[in-house]
């Protein structure tokens, strides 16, 4: 079955898509990347997504035009994804769009999520393919007392399963989250906390770099870090509070940099204040790899391409094994896409694709809402036995 993964994350820019032809064998599920691809939102749609994101206030008429606009944007990429492929023949068996998150709330005490919103309304990908769509796939986990985060931990258990001791998982997006696969009680997941959210944040509103982003980590190379002002953001409550716990730009925004800049009382230019958000992802997760014991850290997500991080944070880790999720077949700026993608092919195949030692929910959970395409919905025979392993190849020529 061949499922198209698609997900913009909480960085905003854009729109990330695989396709992925799975095989089951025994229980190794087979997967081979066919296509892959990274779109950038229109400017003016992401200056209306940012714009509409908290603390700022927005309308029902703005969030309909959005879920209207970011759907038809999705379906753009849809389009092009099954058209562009290895071998895709110009057609999918079924999607899996994550969507945009614009919101995720979290209790005030940070230690259970309420509800979360994603838009990118995949009526228009079923409308554009054809094919059936599985999509909202994170308030199931919400209601069964999950986080609805991170779900990528699903994919990182079955691909660090083989790995010999104590590896874990890395995702560098917007948000910094960890998968310990051999935790005590199971497989334990947490979001860690801001990586490239507040650092995009800052570029953006200082003009740092007309991309939107500290491209290759050169302006964090060049600034200086601001020991007190890292201090104070190091004493962010979130950070103490035990795992499973999620996040997001509701509590990582430009807001928050102002606000500790207020606190901090000293100007702090452009270059140095984007290198001390830079060391506060390094600390941050080093923090948390050193706690669960790790030995291996698979890294993957945007982060990856920002080598100022990734020197920070190896900096930070000596003795431990840093490399990324290239050498388990999945491309670091493709991972999520893929795992959106097998979340697909567990959903149609009747399997969950959650952990609860990730999320904390009662019990795992079959993930998503499926809206048909144009033919009849038919359903494969449901798997009895989840995967036990994922393989992952990726076709010559896919990036």
């Amino acid at each position: 079955m061949k499922v198209l993964g698609m997900i913009s994350g909480t960085s905003h820019d854009g729109i990330d898509a695989a396709v992925v032809d799975f095989t089951l064998r025994g229980d190794v599920l087979h997967g081979h990347v066919t296509s892959a691809s990274s779109t950038g939102y229109d400017p003016p749609l992401r200056a209306r997504i940012l714009a509409a994101l908290p603390p700022a206030a927005t309308t029902l008429a703005e969030v309909c035009e959005l879920d209207t606009l970011v759907g038809q944007a999705f379906a753009d990429v849809a389009e092009k994804a099954v058209t562009s492929g290895i071998g895709a023949a110009g057609r999918v068996d079924a999607v899996c769009s994550h969507g945009q998150t614009v919101f995720h709330w979290v209790d005030p005490s940070g230690t259970s999520a309420l509800g979360t919103l994603q838009i990118g309304q995949p009526a228009w990908i079923a409308e554009r393919l054809g094919v059936p769509v599985v999509a909202d796939v994170r308030i199931r986990d919400i209601a069964a007392g999950g986080q609805g985060a991170p779900l990528v931990s699903y994919l990182d258990t079955l691909l660090l399963g083989g790995l010999p001791g104590r590896p874990a998982a890395l995702n560098l997006g917007g948000i910094s989250n960890m998968t310990v696969p051999g935790a005590a009680g199971g497989p334990l997941a947490w979001d860690i906390g801001p990586a490239n959210a507040l650092v995009d944040a800052t570029v953006l509103d200082t003009g740092a770099h007309p991309a939107g982003y500290d491209a290759d980590g050169a302006i964090a190379a060049r600034g200086r870090v601001d020991e007190g002002l890292l201090a104070d953001l190091l004493t962010e409550p979130y950070y103490r509070l035990p795992a499973p716990k999620s996040t997001g730009k509701e509590l990582f925004h430009h807001g928050y940099v102002a606000a500790a800049l207020a606190r901090h009382g000293k100007d702090v230019g452009p270059a140095d204040l984007i290198a001390t958000l830079t060391a506060l992802t390094a600390q941050t997760v080093a923090d948390a790899v050193r706690a669960a014991g790790v030995d291996t850290l698979v890294v993957s997500g945007g982060g990856c391409a920002n080598p100022t991080m990734m020197r920070l944070i190896a900096d930070r880790l000596p003795g431990v094994r840093l490399t990324t999720s290239a050498e388990l077949g999945a491309p670091p700026d493709l991972k999520e896409a893929i795992a959106f993608a097998l979340i697909g092919w567990q959903t149609l195949h009747g399997l969950p694709a959650t952990l609860p030692s990730a999320t904390g929910a009662r019990a795992a959970r079959v993930l998503g809402a499926i809206t048909p395409g144009r033919e009849p919905l038919r359903l494969p025979e449901p798997v009895t036995a989840a995967p036990a392993a994922l393989r992952l190849t990726v076709a010559e020529g896919v990036a």
